[in-house]
């Protein structure tokens, strides 16, 4: 009781602060200690199980007993045995300790060069043919490397980037931030769709400039597409007037074929009918597709493996 009047005052100093990330600093390391003694309910044994001195695990306990303001411990000459408290506390902290093993066991295990993870953002125009490929490609040499992916936009990719939630992205257009890495691997052609109806559906060629009064249908603010069809309409010299703005691609094309406007998409992956697709003469009409990581981040050796795989493949990332 004694020793527990004494400690009190030094348990709520953390109290009245409110540094509980402080107090956890202390706690930690003297929480393997504590539930080696309390396992084995001697400190002699629990020092020669943990290969510690003993000196260091008495000191230890004691210490964490003076954090708490609670003793943990009675104890019987070489002996002791846990007070109610300290009961209630080794629960806790057997789960916690377990729970730091199974972390450090999933870290370990993401970062194994034959069977890790790797955290993968890819545009939704990218999702139906040209991210299987490259997966299906770079797991011929790396069979074991397991992938975390997410589809998504650019803009909600870069956020997820920096947050870590990924390692990677390919994304449109190649963003140019002091905190990201970029590389340009690809570029591809859009296209403008139009309905299968549509008096320009016979050509086969087509100046952007020619759709000036066509109503179009687009992705949304955010989206790359969205930005590249602005700036490509602005080019030609006129701001498209816009009928829908959605978050699919395909989705778009549904649209067109319903006649509710004309689009600027990449090829789509499996012609659909009801629209026709015309080469765009001018402006130049592609967009660039790119791989961003973190700047300054140490990659794990599958991120760093797959990382090579998408460099090596610049030119030639997009199904022909």
């Amino acid at each position: 009781m004694e020793h527990q009047q004494r400690s009190q005052p030094h348990l709520s100093s953390f109290s009245d602060t409110g540094d509980s990330a402080h107090f956890a600093r202390l706690l930690a390391p003297r929480l393997a200690y504590f539930a080696g003694v309390a396992r084995t309910e001697h400190v002699t044994r629990a020092a020669e199980q943990m290969g510690v001195p003993q000196s260091t695990l008495s000191r230890a306990v004691v210490r964490l007993e003076q954090d708490l303001g609670v003793g943990l411990f009675a104890r019987h000459g070489r002996t002791v045995a846990l007070t109610p408290a300290g009961r209630t506390f080794l629960s806790s902290v057997e789960r916690a300790l377990a729970e730091v093993v199974r972390a450090a066991d999933e870290v370990r295990a993401d970062a194994d060069p034959a069977t890790g993870k790797v955290a993968f953002g890819f545009l939704h125009t990218m999702g139906s043919e040209t991210v299987p490929g490259l997966i299906r490609a770079f797991r011929a040499d790396h069979p074991g490397v397991r992938f975390s992916l997410v589809q998504n936009y650019g803009e909600a990719m870069l956020e997820r980037l920096r947050s870590g939630e990924l390692d990677l992205c390919l994304t449109s257009p190649v963003p140019d931030a002091p905190d990201l890495v970029s590389r340009r691997l690809d570029e591809q052609k859009l296209r403008l769709v139009v309905p299968a109806d549509h008096p320009l559906a016979s050509r086969r060629r087509i100046r952007l400039s020619e759709a000036a009064d066509e109503v179009f249908v687009t992705l949304e603010p955010g989206y790359g597409m969205r930005a590249i069809t602005d700036d490509l309409c602005q080019e030609a010299g006129f701001r498209p007037r816009i009928a829908f703005e959605g978050e699919e691609a395909e989705t778009l094309r549904g649209l067109v074929a319903a006649g509710l406007g004309v689009a600027l998409l990449p090829p789509p992956a499996v012609p659909r009918p009801g629209v026709v697709e015309l080469t765009v003469t001018a402006p130049r009409a592609v967009r660039e597709i790119g791989v961003a990581w973190p700047a300054g981040r140490p990659d794990t050796p599958p991120v760093a493996a797959f990382k090579k795989f998408l460099l090596a493949r610049r030119g030639r990332l997009l199904p022909d």
